[in-house]
């Protein structure tokens, strides 16, 4: 997919991951709708995006991706604004594992929410152009980080889901691709704060700290340039792509159909 003239939707695209997605879509070409709860942080990024790639290529929407009915309001605002949707990105998500709740609301259900909606303005049997979903995801969707049981457990979710909706959509010939992406650790607000809001696991910070080592830090533009390769190759439906400071690449799973199949 050519990204020139394509709409994006991008959620938690203020800061960290969200802003670096939303400017490497913006740099290939494409229009951009920010979608976050941070109002100032979200209509100020927009302000300077906007300068440096052209007036209205991108828009600020509050949206807390928990809220059916904000959530609703965006897409549409979004699709009216650019004459449809192309993209979504589902980004926003939440590290806490004392609240852990919000996590799953957040990370898991805000995913569904967020997918749902994208097929629906999306789908080719529902007068939509078709197009591509991203979910943001985890290593730790792919294998346990001990001190974040909750967290891990979204992220597998997600994981699971995105696979599950990208062999529906390929069976109901949406003509819509879902993927996941599954970054390591991630220089963000997120992981600077992690030790704080590890619950009753903090104990074990030492072995985040190993993994830490291990696997390294990405910086947020390393990640959005999977997240490119992810929207662009259209032979991409129903994967896991992982990337760490050390390794990069698709998560070979047990094939057990071809729906999946764009």
């Amino acid at each position: 997919m050519a990204l020139d003239g394509k709409t994006a939707i991008v959620t938690g695209a203020a800061m960290g991951i969200g802003k670096a997605i939303t400017e490497i879509l913006l740099k290939n070409g494409a229009k951009v709708a920010v979608l976050d709860v941070n109002k100032v942080e979200g209509e100020n990024l927009v302000k300077d995006l906007n300068k440096e790639y052209g007036a209205d290529r991108a828009l600020f929407l509050s949206c807390n991706v928990e809220s059916d009915e904000e959530f609703k309001a965006a897409f549409q605002k979004a699709a009216e604004t650019f004459g449809g949707i192309d993209i979504l990105c589902n980004n926003a998500g939440i590290l806490n594992e004392e609240k852990w709740r919000d996590m799953i609301s957040i990370n898991l259900a805000g995913v569904i929410r967020g997918t749902y909606l994208g097929l629906e303005h999306m789908r080719k049997t529902n007068g939509g152009r078709g197009g591509v979903i991203v979910n943001v995801a985890s290593m730790a969707g792919l294998g346990p980080l001990p001190t974040c049981p909750v967290y891990t457990a979204t992220k597998h979710g997600v994981i699971g889901f995105t696979r599950a909706v990208a062999a529906a959509s390929a069976a109901s010939n949406y003509g819509i691709r879902v993927n996941a992406l599954c970054p390591s650790f991630v220089e963000t607000e997120l992981f600077t704060t992690i030790k704080h809001n590890l619950g009753q696991f903090a104990h074990l910070e030492g072995v985040a700290n190993q993994l830490v080592e291990k696997l390294g830090v990405l910086n947020t533009p390393e990640v959005a340039e999977c997240i490119l390769e992810l929207v662009t190759d259209e032979t991409k439906n129903g994967e896991a792509f992982m990337v760490s400071t050390e390794m990069k690449g698709y998560v070979p799973f047990p094939s057990l159909s071809s729906t999946n199949k764009p």
